[in-house]
């Protein structure tokens, strides 16, 4: 059920943002017609209509929102008209509820406006059409929730007095919006594939619906060769979910994958993506990003793998981005190349680094370094300390696993030698 309320929860927001002009109220209302069906479907299973009856439910919050406001501001010669237009009536036919201009990507352009910071539009899309919650949008940016609330809080509030149409932007508006409508759909692609906290490591759902509003987005605006790369990361990446996770959904590393569980028709299409998107011009980093990928996938074998050319791209990549993660990736490609020596000095100037500095993922890549480095005692730390710090059930339970074979092989090599 909560996957069936996450994809149906923008979609009734488009309707009603484009119906009554308040992304806020709809937005607080959809919220209330979601916990509300949380509340009963359990019991009374769920409706045949479940988009209409979450439509109708938000509908009558967005009645008592203009009733109150009508009250607040006392216009009683328009109370009449606004009531009548928002009171509740039959529920209107599925279809018309469906999404033939698709109010999903109109919602996804609409919460990427400029009089947003970027920071905030992408916040926003990702808890109004991502459908995450504000402390896994907190997550993704690597700050505390109640910044983030806040932050949400503004944005909505920036909307509203703003005025922003529901509609689809002009060719010009979409240009000025498409950076950040890119970076949204990266990060509930990420949240999607690898789940920052709970006891799944992924989030089906979510990379569903990244890649199918990326595959809009490409329709919308095909000759674009980072919307292009973007959809190529997307496909070349999730080609692999199904070798990710074992018989009882624990994680297994690239490395370890049994690639014959790849998708390789979703890897074809990713690299025909990447081949038509690199020759077009400038390059940028999804582009770069969806090469890495294709590189991983195209190797028969892990020890196949072009490093040297990974090594390459993330180079180009490092010099046109200041994220901490791709300066991590960066790290491990040089330590495949020129030794884990090397991967782990330029680990220590991401120590530096507050935007990264104690995350797990910087712990766990060090605890990986160092094992290959040989230094098993100082490998289990970090093991250890990753998986204290993570708040995802199935890279806890890998990250100990590793920590404890380790120690383990440690122990007894030690113990081999003694005797």
């Amino acid at each position: 059920m909560p996957h069936l309320l996450r994809e149906l929860a923008p979609q009734v927001l488009g309707v009603l943002t484009r119906r009554h002009g308040d992304f806020a109220a709809a937005e607080d209302a959809v919220q209330e017609a979601l916990i509300a069906a949380a509340r009963q479907w359990p019991a009374a299973g769920i409706p045949t209509n479940p988009r209409g009856w979450l439509y109708q439910v938000a509908r009558r919050r967005m009645t008592d929102h203009l009733r109150s406001e009508i009250a607040r501001r006392k216009r009683e010669d328009r109370a009449a008209g606004e009531l009548a237009a928002a009171e509740p009536c039959a529920p209107p036919p599925d279809a018309e509820l469906g999404l033939a201009r698709d109010d999903t990507l109109i919602l996804l352009f609409m919460c990427c406006h400029p009089a947003l910071t970027a920071a905030s539009a992408i916040a926003l899309t990702l808890r109004a059409v991502g459908g995450l919650t504000t402390a896994e949008v907190a997550r993704a940016f690597l700050v505390p929730e109640a910044t983030m609330a806040q932050r949400i809080s503004r944005a909505k509030g920036t909307i509203r007095s703003s005025a922003i149409p529901f509609a689809m932007p002009t060719d010009r508006e979409r240009a000025e919006r498409l950076g950040a409508v890119l970076h949204v759909l990266y990060l509930i692609f990420n949240e999607g594939y690898a789940s920052s906290g709970g006891s799944e490591l992924a989030r089906v759902e979510l990379s569903n619906e990244a890649i199918r509003l990326a595959r809009a987005v490409h329709e919308l605006i095909p000759h674009d060769p980072e919307v292009t790369g973007l959809l190529a990361l997307m496909l070349l990446t999730d080609a692999r979910r199904a070798a990710r996770t074992g018989e009882h959904g624990e994680l297994i590393p690239l490395d370890e994958q049994d690639r014959a569980r790849w998708d390789r028709a979703l890897i074809a299409e990713g690299v025909a993506l990447v081949e038509d998107a690199l020759p077009r011009g400038a390059v940028g980093p999804y582009q770069l990003q969806a090469a890495v990928a294709a590189l991983h996938d195209e190797a028969a074998r892990a020890e196949d793998t072009d490093w040297a050319q990974i090594l390459a791209l993330y180079e180009v990549l490092r010099r046109m981005s200041d994220n901490p993660m791709v300066s991590l990736n960066h790290a491990i490609a040089v330590a495949m190349v020129r030794g884990p020596a090397a991967g782990l000095a330029l680990l220590a100037s991401l120590d530096a680094d507050e935007r990264i500095a104690g995350h797990y993922r910087l712990d766990a890549v060090r605890a990986h370094l160092l094992e290959k480095a040989g230094d098993s005692g100082n490998a289990v730390r970090y093991f250890r300390a990753a998986a204290e710090r993570t708040t995802s059930a199935p890279e806890r339970n890998y990250l100990l696993a590793k920590a404890a074979r380790l120690a383990w092989r440690d122990e007894h090599g030690r113990g081999m030698l003694r005797t």
